[in-house]
């Protein structure tokens, strides 16, 4: 059975406005209920191998649909993908690694990690990482990490990180801006009702990099919220 969430984004891609929006509010209004009800399930799922999502409030996890278009040239109002966070204590203003369920047509994925982190943020994961090399050598190397996620990183440096020597035998490892991973799911992956409890097996290796990058960060000493803007 077709997920009905795909259905309504990929006929809200076509018809990206207010007016249909109001014309269709009754389907709106659904589609909002089931994609709560997917996020209660992801944090649901998130916390049989992370406790402290236990009891997150969905409120904090589940990102809006309307677009901010003030400084876009895209006016369109309406995102056509559900973005879920799952990121305790402070959910979507965290700086903190989390777990994040990304449901659009063609183009679902599962994540870990973060995004956009502030450069004194990515100076502390780079140091605790050539500070710790072999233990993250042991997460990110390891055959049931690499079976769903064969890369950690991305929009890398094209040379060594300031204090880095780029003769080091280790320096690709911290070359990445963005610490995270990403593995990409079919849209018939959602078809299954089990689906939140299919992702277990990814999310128990996404918690290993997210341990050692939140210790790194909550040992630091530095903000582990977003700045209001």
């Amino acid at each position: 059975m077709k997920n009905p969430i795909f259905d309504f984004l990929n006929r809200l891609s076509r018809n990206n406005n207010r007016e249909w929006i109001a014309e269709h509010k009754e389907e709106y209004q659904a589609f909002k209920t089931l994609r709560d009800e997917t996020a209660q399930r992801f944090i649901n799922v998130v916390a049989t191998v992370d406790s402290s999502a236990a009891g997150f409030p969905i409120e904090k996890c589940v990102y809006r649909l309307m677009r901010d278009t003030r400084f876009s040239e895209d006016k369109t109002p309406y995102k056509t993908h559900v973005g879920i966070f799952v990121c305790p204590p402070f959910g979507k203003k965290s700086l903190l690694s989390g777990y994040y369920l990304h449901l659009e047509p063609k183009a679902s994925i599962i994540c870990g990690g973060n995004y956009s982190l502030p450069t004194k943020h990515l100076t502390a994961i780079r140091n605790d990482i050539r500070d710790n090399i072999e233990e993250y050598i042991s997460i990110v190397e390891s055959p049931e990490f690499k079976k769903f996620f064969p890369k950690v990183g991305s929009d890398w440096l094209k040379t060594a990180p300031k204090g880095f020597s780029r003769e080091w035998e280790y320096i690709d490892y911290v070359r990445p801006r963005e610490f995270g991973v990403a593995m990409s799911l079919a849209d018939s992956f959602f078809d299954n009702p089990d689906f939140p409890e299919r992702l277990i097996p990814m999310l128990r290796q996404i918690k290993r990099l997210n341990d050692f990058v939140n210790f790194t960060l909550t040992e630091s000493g530095l903000p582990l919220m977003r700045s209001e803007r």
